[in-house]
């Protein structure tokens, strides 16, 4: 019998295995992806110009420094 820490363990790692995974294709910018039965065809410009505009945000925005 399997115990609560080796199944919380495997399902742990299984999450983070198919996140990391999603964040890999998200990052990829290929434009069609076909894998088995699945095909994707993906709109890159769009996700390219919203990636530019929230690092712009992220550059611009001023960082509170108290001393």
């Amino acid at each position: 019998m399997m115990s609560e820490v080796f199944w919380s363990f495997v399902i742990t790692s299984l999450v983070g295995f198919v996140i990391a995974l999603l964040k890999l294709c998200y990052k990829s910018k290929c434009k069609e992806i076909s894998c088995c039965c699945l095909k994707i065809v993906r709109d890159i410009e769009s996700e390219v110009e919203v990636d530019e505009i929230e690092l712009t945000k992220q550059q611009t925005t001023p960082t509170n420094s108290q001393s």
